[in-house]
């Protein structure tokens, strides 16, 4: 009877196979063996057990799975050629045996190139890969916030693992210019010079450029310092900066508590090139989600430079043809499809905003350099850095002959407007003039009343660092140095001067700064309160009095 049982079991296994079916002959078996003794008199029939196993295998149901799969010809530097995957597109991920994820970047007739966004060891010409057919998607959510991240969205700091329920693609189209709305919103970043001269509006991108250690980050970072308090979430992407850079700006972020409503992004030097490529599009991802909940962004990339440079050198591992300075012609597409993502939408598709802030470094005061060229075309407006000024004491050290912002007065509150409409102006003027007095010239009453009064424009307008000042301050300040309070001060004198009207202020004419903060615009009865408070400060200051009125 066994061997019975044997022969029917292989003649059914050729005649109904299936991957499940040696499992459900075990089940089957198991239950014969553990039958007692008075049951093994009773041995079922053959014909009985087949019946049994055939009605148990219509409830399975079977299920192919098809895989398109690929062969890695040759690897190097985080770049891979691999054939086959005829069905693959630009953009789509694949996967290797290792687990390590790659993003197709170029398609041959007979191949494709793909870039590894994780470690190649264990990968080797022959080995297998994998389609995976969707494309490069990102974790994004208020639960980023506070956290450091990298280029694929993976925690990197000592915290949790992040537990997001939105994932969105990695690349997406900007916003139609229909769903847009014009950029007439003031962004305070705290500067004074920026705040008065080069006013940056919400939904606006404006470069910063300057020479290596010119204070570019600290300017940014002054920017997301300001925004506590005001409902405005930040984005910080660090892109191929040591980590000791990184280290100093996390801690300036924790001191000055930005952390609360800001995302930290890094991409270091020894990170694939990869992932220097995708930093600022996971962070442009991360904040167009706060965008779509209505809410405005302050973006950071810091810097594009070493973006620009990372694209570069997967470009030519990739074989494309190099252009100018060595840049791939697509390079304008890339830093233009990235940027053309920051927008102040309507109010009928929820009014948020990202205002963008590239960083960008120039050699050797080289504006006319491809990069910053092609970044100051796409921008809307820029803010240069001069080391001469910098070297000299001058923070910001902002070049106002060549900076501009395109937006302008539209973006600025009116208070600040109505002080600052010729300040620009006398300052270009003072540094144009101040060149003469190199040579020893021989200067009229009104170039030396100019000259007087640009050394104390130009002394008010620098700040320490990591100071910001509110809107109230800038208004009391701007409005000493246009009506004259300032010409009898002495030059070094001034910052002390600054220092003193600002406490003073606070503790004797508190209401001032309040009605300034909350009504925004300069009135009559405003007007008239400042000149009061100057008035009985100026009062003090020449006393010399060190105590309160």
């Amino acid at each position: 009877m066994s061997l019975d049982i044997k022969t029917n079991m292989e003649q059914m296994s050729k005649d109904y196979p299936h991957e499940s079916f040696s499992a459900l002959i075990s089940d089957h078996i198991k239950d014969i063996k553990h039958t007692n003794t008075s049951e093994q008199q009773n041995f079922p029939r053959t014909k009985a057990i087949i019946q049994s196993l055939l009605d148990k295998s219509k409830e399975i149901n079977s299920v192919v799975h098809f895989e398109e799969v690929g062969t890695v010809q040759h690897i190097g530097n985080g770049v891979a050629n691999i054939s086959g995957l005829s069905q693959a597109a630009i953009d789509e991920l694949v996967e290797f045996r290792n687990d390590t994820r790659g993003l197709i970047l170029n398609l041959h007739t007979t191949s494709l190139d793909v870039i590894l966004l994780g470690n190649e060891e264990g990968i080797q010409g022959g080995s297998l890969v994998t389609h995976q057919i969707n494309k490069l998607k990102i974790p994004v959510g208020i639960d980023l916030i506070g956290r450091i991240i990298n280029a694929l969205g993976e925690p990197i700091d000592d915290g949790p693992d992040i537990n997001s329920l939105d994932f969105r693609f990695i690349e997406r189209p900007a916003p139609d210019i229909t769903h847009r709305s014009p950029v007439n919103t003031p962004l305070q970043t705290g500067s004074k010079i920026i705040d008065a001269l080069f006013p940056i509006g919400k939904g606006q991108r404006e470069l910063i450029v300057g020479d290596r250690q010119t204070g570019k980050t600290t300017l940014a970072l002054d920017a997301i310092i300001n925004q506590r308090g005001k409902n405005v979430k930040c984005v910080y992407v660090s892109i191929g900066q040591k980590k000791s850079s990184l280290s100093l700006v996390n801690d300036v972020l924790r001191k000055n508590k930005a952390f609360d409503y800001t995302i930290v992004i890094s991409a270091a030097p020894d990170d694939p090139p990869a992932q220097k490529y995708l930093a600022p599009f996971t962070g442009m991802t991360v904040a167009e989600f706060f965008l779509d909940q209505g809410d405005d962004v302050l973006i950071i990339f810091d810097d594009l430079t070493k973006h620009a440079d990372a694209y570069r050198e997967l470009s030519l591992l990739l074989r494309r043809p190099p252009g100018r300075e060595a840049y791939p012609g697509d390079i304008f597409y890339l830093h233009s499809r990235l940027l053309e993502r920051a927008c102040k939408l309507s109010d009928n598709q929820g009014g948020g905003s990202i205002t963008a802030i590239p960083i960008i470094a120039m050699q050797q005061g080289n504006i006319s350099a491809y990069i910053p060229t092609n970044l100051i075309s796409i921008c809307d407006g820029q803010i240069v850095l001069d080391k001469e000024k910098f070297n000299k004491g001058f923070k910001p050290a902002v070049n106002i002959g060549i900076s501009v912002s395109r937006v302008g007065s539209a973006a600025q509150t009116e208070v600040i407007r109505g002080l600052a409409n010729t300040l620009k102006l006398e300052l270009s003027q003072f540094e144009e003039v101040e060149k003469f007095t190199r040579f020893g010239t021989e200067l009229d009453e009104s170039t030396t009343q100019m000259i007087k009064r640009g050394r104390r424009l130009q002394q008010i307008l620098t700040q320490t660092i990591h100071r910001s000042y509110s809107l109230s301050e800038q208004v009391l300040l701007l409005f000493a140095a246009n009506r004259g309070y300032l010409d009898s001060v002495k030059i070094n004198d001034l910052k002390k001067y600054e220092r003193d009207l600002l406490t003073w202020s606070r503790n004797n004419k508190p209401d001032v700064l309040e009605i300034i903060k909350i009504e925004k615009v300069f009135t009559p009865e405003i007007e008239k309160q400042i000149t009061d408070l100057l008035d009985s400060f100026s009062s003090y200051w020449e006393k010399g009095d060190d105590t309160n009125e």
